[in-house]
Formats: C-alpha cells, structure tokens, sequence
C-alpha cells in the first residue's frame, strides 16, 4: 500500500538516499530541505522538493496539511563544533525544528516518526565498546545533548497524542554524495585528498576506532523502523535503534583500506591528538537485528570502493 513519506534533509546526504529507499519500496515521496547543505541535483527526477527552513511555519504548514503517514526527519545543524560555539543556534535548529514539525504531524495525523539520533555523541564516553542501547547517556556536546532531547520529546508526543516515534542512533555513516569540506566524515576528507594525491593527517596515534557503517545500510534501517511494530514504551530506550557494524575500525586501519581502494600513495602525516576525540566507538547492534530485522549488508572494503568511485566521478 502505497503511503506519503516526508523526508526532512532530503536532498542531503543521508536523506537523499532515504528518499531513494521509499521510492523504491512504492512510496510516494517529499523532500523538505532548505538546501544549506543539501543539494537539489542529490534528488531524482520527479520528486518533489519544498524548501524551507524547519523551524519555519511553511515547513509546520506543509506536514500538517500534507497527508502523509510518515514523517523521517533527518534536517538537522550537524556541526560538533559549531554546536560548542554557538549552542543557542544548535538548540533552535535541532529542538524547535523538531518540535515544529512534531506540531505539524499532530495536525495532520501523521502515523509514524523516525528520527536520526546519533550513537555517536548521546552516550557517555565510558559506556563501553560495543555500546548497547541501555547505556548511560552523557553526552559531551550541545549537539549530542539536542539529539537526546528530540529523542525525550518524541517520546512524550507518543505518549501525549500516540504518536509512533523511532530514534534511530547512529554510528559513522559513510557513503556517496556526502560531503568532504568542512566538517565531514573521515572517509570523505581521506577519500578526495588520496584521490588528488594530497597528504593526509591523523591526529594522534591513529588506533582510535570509528563504527563505519554503510548510508545504504542506514536507508534499509530507515525503511524497516516506518514499518515494523513497535514495542510498548517502557523506557527512552524501547524504540530507539542502534545503527552501525559493531566493528570497530582505526583510523590507521582505514587509511590503509582507503589507500588500497584509491591505489594510490599519498604521504600519510601525524599530528598531535584532538582534545576531546572520543578515543573507541561501536555500537552493539543486536536489538535492531532482533525487533527490526536489520543487519548492515555492505563490507568496509566494498563500501570504500563504491565511495571511492564516487568521488571520482565528481
């Protein structure tokens, strides 16, 4: 049965591949996406595109009169860092957007809201490898500190007004069409500069782990959390997912398999550690396997080559 599915962020990175995963499961899609950082060419052909900042009452006007069932909300101020230097900005983007659509689902009878959480900054940094769901949660930024937040608004809104809402927590995604300037994933900044021949640098040792999971992956996680049943909520943590490897990848690890799919050599160089880098992350991805069904499906190594390739079509 065909249902309306609006994607928050989606003609950015993560999000243009979500809306992909709906069209291709028979969903009728709309990408809501103020295009900052997203980009209209991310999007195919035909589906429909309104831009608008979240917080804006065109964005709460558009889901409340929209009909659609599912509302996948992946609009968010990514940046760690500008979330410490401004967290005022972060909170109004990250919290009141979410909550101006949450207003706009109310209205308009939305059925389902997934949620992209983040594995990597909710927890505290001594949870433990590979972190389960149940973990103590202390994040160490504003940004983490505001994924936490929507994940207790959603689930206030689902036991105000039933709302069904699934925070999916993830780890490092990676992938095509992600971005390798400013602020970006490690894959994406080593993956352009090796393709170009140019130097890399790893901050301190380079045995700090990462949980690399593949965006593909993260769209099928997507898919199976708007449609499968939900367990009662108990807890935060009752519907909130992991979605990683479990695997933990070092940085070192992953220049050498990225050096491997570029097939060149670029001069890796060393620079003191970052205060603050959270030096081991995974995440314990059982419950997703169990309730969802979901396993990640793409290897590092083939994952990288497809990323690889995609860069260098650029």
């Amino acid at each position: 049965m065909k249902r309306r599915v609006l994607v928050s962020g989606g003609a950015g990175f993560i999000g243009s591949h979500l809306v992909r995963a709906y069209l291709a499961s028979g969903d009728e899609v709309t990408a809501l996406d103020d295009l900052s950082s997203g980009r209209r060419e991310n999007l195919p052909d035909g589906v429909a595109l309104v831009q608008a900042d979240v917080r804006s009452p065109e964005a709460r006007a558009l889901i409340a009169s929209g009909g659609f069932t599912i509302l996948n909300h992946h609009a968010a101020q990514m940046d760690v860092r500008r979330s410490v230097e401004d967290p005022v900005f972060d909170a109004h983007v990250n919290v009141l957007g979410l909550l101006n659509l949450l207003q706009g689902a109310k209205a308009g009878g939305v059925r389902r809201v997934v949620f992209a959480s983040s594995g990597g900054t909710v927890y505290g940094d001594g949870a433990g490898t590979p972190t389960p769901e149940t973990a103590a949660k202390l994040p160490a930024s504003p940004y983490g500190t505001a994924k936490l937040t929507s994940e207790y608004y959603l689930a206030t809104f689902a036991q105000l007004f039933g709302l069904e809402a699934v925070a999916l927590r993830y780890s490092n995604v990676y992938g095509p069409r992600q971005n390798p300037h400013g602020e970006a994933g490690v894959v994406a900044i080593f993956g352009r500069r090796m393709l170009a021949g140019e130097p890399v640098t790893i901050y301190g040792d380079g045995e700090q782990t990462r949980d690399l999971v593949y965006v593909e992956d993260v769209a099928a996680a997507n898919i199976l959390a708007a449609e499968r049943p939900l367990p009662p909520l108990a807890s935060l943590d009752a519907r909130a997912y992991n979605v990683g490897t479990g695997v933990e990848t070092s940085v070192n690890r992953l220049a050498e398999l990225l050096k491997a799919a570029v097939g060149g050599s670029s001069e890796i160089r060393r620079a003191p550690a970052r205060a603050g880098e959270i030096l081991r992350s995974a995440l314990d991805i059982r419950k997703a396997a169990r309730e969802l069904g979901w396993r990640p499906q793409v290897p590092l190594a083939e994952g990288l080559k497809r990323t690889v390739r995609w860069i260098g079509e650029g």
